[in-house]
């Protein structure tokens, strides 16, 4: 495997593994926050899923339409079946990523930014990488556990583990 394909494979297991472990928690954990995040665990997820397919889309050629405000915050089974038809979406525009001619629209202060395919690919993995460290940083202060989700897991649980 590739590794930009590798990394979305970590990227898609590592929130995988995050819902997973969220649904073990009680249901105050997914409402719990801390200073300096995002917000509340579950709006954060939502948030990082939502963003996601926000990327996604730009790759494929569909832009999203504006935000008008925050995105709405989704329960545990949305955010799993949105994971799910995510990284089914993510193979394939990587499959075609040097293909792909993406221009971002100007933003604020953010200009146009013209063949921005990489960029998009990117931003997609430190986005999801933020978010989910914040949520563990949140889960962390507020006494509950938080798992592990490093590339190092990722690497003995798919790669080193036997065949179940």
């Amino acid at each position: 495997m590739d590794p930009l394909s590798e990394a979305f494979q970590h990227h898609t297991w590592a929130t995988e593994q995050l819902i997973r472990h969220l649904r073990r928690l009680p249901p105050e954990a997914l409402t719990a926050s801390a200073p300096g995040v995002y917000g509340e665990v579950l709006a954060t997820l939502s948030h990082l899923l939502d963003a996601d397919g926000r990327y996604v889309r730009y790759l494929e050629g569909t832009p999203p339409p504006p935000r008008t405000g925050p995105d709405p915050v989704r329960t545990l089974d949305e955010l799993a079946d949105q994971l799910r038809d995510q990284a089914v979406r993510w193979r394939v525009v990587l499959s075609r990523i040097g293909d792909l001619d993406v221009t971002i629209p100007a933003r604020g202060e953010r200009p146009e930014m013209p063949h921005a395919a990489n960029l998009m690919v990117v931003q997609a993995l430190h986005h999801g990488n933020d978010h989910r460290t914040q949520i563990c940083t949140v889960l962390s202060v507020n006494g509950y556990a938080s798992p592990d989700l490093d590339v190092w897991s990722y690497w003995v649980e798919r790669r080193l583990a036997p065949p179940a």
